[in-house]
């Protein structure tokens, strides 16, 4: 089984490799914005139509343009929640949601965390999927990648004052990124038997003679940017462990492949865009050994089960929760892809997970999901990490910091520093409330160790905007609702503020020539460097929580 678990990998981050070379290409016009000559013209009339002046922006506009868009987008999708009761495409007669319900969706969605404290087939309507859910997975996609161009243009630019325009980063990506590769996915989807209908749910008469319910809707459309744009948010409640959304091997690997394939295109997109590949190696290479061993390290938790199951008598494999379908390995593997990214999508239960492989998603999060991570926050957030670490490095040698020939000073790292501790502060600050008042303690179905991880985890999936969930916690009360939506967005604008401040400060610095006292940003002592630095960022900030909870739990058994 291990000789399968390794091939798999390399089979994954292979194929990986080969799709997001091509990709990286488009996305490098896109930073540039060198598009064909054609193209462009038909832009210009698109944005007379829309009274857009497509003028550079500085780093300030950049940001309340995106903040608007977003706000806009939240308050559009929570009417439409609370009125889906009235609007069309609604067979099963779906009633509106509470105001609470309405408000944590919209912004989970809004915020490409994709959290769902309800079950989509349950409690949304076509029209809600659609119209709501579908389109603001492709503007939440678009806005963290709008981010990553800005990040990457601060490196790439000599003393420049702006950093593109939010409206036109934003339609381009859309357009010629998002759109096409769904289509795509969406087609490939339904030729392995994803559904993709509006007709009414199916009344069926079981063998035995039971009634049954088999939930149809517009699946295949909303699978394939749910994945691609890390968002995680499922049709079915059951998510890619559902039949319908996830039904074979094929349909499984490709499924992670997409949800990989744009953070490792803008990985090689960067080095592209600032003319030193090296630099965007080094990333790969740092996210590449962080990964397989988070694989190893769940899969090998979940072979050897636990001391309890060996005392009852069962098989030491722990296949709770998972489907037979996809095994531990692809289980395993699924588990690290969705939480490594942003992405929350699960094809088994993560609850279920023994407590060493539960908590090696839950740190994978945790440490601000740079692993890949989700599409543009994940290279923006590991280019953070850098930041970090080339400062920390020059102050050990002596030297001034500087990454690709910009210094590196007080006002980059206060803005680093801010982004990087938001989500901790989230995360131990939500977890602290929710287990100290009744409101929070009583929605735990698992108490003790367990019971204080799947908070911890709830908290540590909305701060880092991922959207999975240990299921055992009962989140859909006005308590978690309200605080979930609190810390989705400040996990989300708490970092992306900071991080366009820094990109307009590094745009606006001239680049210094490499020197003698330069130090190496691609090679393997860097790597190490990087690695340590997120590894300790990680380990001082969260190991007495996690000792609190999946370490704890695992010495009880």
């Amino acid at each position: 089984m291990t000789i399968t678990l390794l091939l798999t990998i390399a089979a994954f981050l292979g194929t990986l490799l080969i799709l997001s070379l091509p990709l990286s290409l488009l996305l490098v016009r896109l930073i540039d914005g060198e598009l064909p000559y054609h193209i462009m013209q038909i832009e210009k009339k698109l944005w007379r139509c829309g009274t857009v002046k497509p003028r550079e922006m500085t780093k300030y506009q950049y940001a309340l343009a995106i903040v608007i868009f977003n706000l806009c987008g939240l308050i559009l999708l929570f009417v439409l929640l609370m009125t889906q009761a009235w609007l069309p495409l609604n067979p099963e007669k779906m009633p509106n949601l509470s105001w609470h319900l309405a408000l944590n969706t919209a912004v989970s969605f809004v915020t490409n965390t994709n959290w769902q404290a309800y079950s989509g087939e349950n409690t949304l309507s076509y029209f809600s999927q659609m119209v709501g859910l579908t389109v603001q997975n492709f503007l939440s996609a678009a806005t963290g990648i709008a981010v990553a161009l800005v990040f990457i243009r601060a490196f790439s630019r000599k003393l420049s004052p702006t950093v593109g325009n939010a409206w036109v980063d934003l339609t381009r990506i859309v357009i010629y990124l998002l759109l096409p590769i769904s289509l795509l996915l969406a087609l490939f989807f339904v030729s392995q038997g994803v559904i993709q209908n509006v007709s009414p749910y199916l009344h069926l008469t079981t063998l035995e003679g039971t009634s049954q319910v088999l939930p149809m809707g517009p699946v295949a459309s909303q699978e394939a940017i749910k994945l691609l744009g890390t968002n995680g948010g499922g049709f079915f409640g059951a998510n890619s462990a559902h039949l319908f959304e996830n039904p074979t091997a094929l349909s499984n690997m490709a499924q992670m492949l997409a949800i990989f394939l744009i953070p490792c295109a803008l990985c090689m997109a960067f080095g592209r865009a600032v003319g030193d590949t090296r630099q965007s190696n080094a990333l790969l290479y740092c996210m590449s050994l962080i990964f397989i061993v988070a694989v190893i390290a769940v899969f090998y938790a979940e072979l050897n089960g636990s001391d309890y199951l060996t005392a009852l008598g069962l098989n030491n494999i722990n296949m709770e929760g998972k489907e037979s379908r996809f095994g531990l390995v692809a289980s395993a593997l699924y588990a690290v892809v969705t939480t490594a990214a942003s992405c929350g999508a699960v094809n088994a239960m993560h609850d279920s997970f023994t407590a060493l492989g539960g908590m090696v998603p839950l740190w994978l999060m945790q440490i601000g999901e740079v692993i890949f991570g989700g599409v543009g926050s994940g290279l923006y957030g590991m280019l953070l990490f850098v930041l970090l670490t080339v400062f920390v490095s020059g102050l050990m040698i002596g030297r001034s910091p500087e990454y690709l020939g910009k210094k590196i000073e007080s006002f980059e790292i206060k803005m680093t520093a801010l982004a990087i501790l938001v989500t901790p502060t989230l995360v131990l600050a939500g977890t602290a409330l929710a287990v100290s008042v009744d409101a929070g303690k009583t929605a735990i179905l698992n108490p003790g160790a367990h019971g204080f991880s799947e908070i911890l985890y709830a908290l540590s999936s909305a701060a880092n905007n991922n959207g999975s969930a240990f299921a055992g916690l009962s989140v859909n009360t006005p308590f978690y609702n309200l605080l979930l939506a609190l810390v989705m967005l400040a996990g989300r604008f708490g970092v992306i503020v900071p991080v366009l401040a820094i990109a307009g400060s590094l745009a606006e610095k001239k680049q210094q020539p490499v020197s003698s006292g330069t130090l190496p940003t691609h090679g393997p002592i860097f790597i190490c460097l990087l690695i340590g630095t997120i590894l300790l960022v990680g380990a001082l900030t969260f190991v007495p929580a996690l000792a609190l909870g999946p370490i704890a739990e695992y010495l009880q058994f």
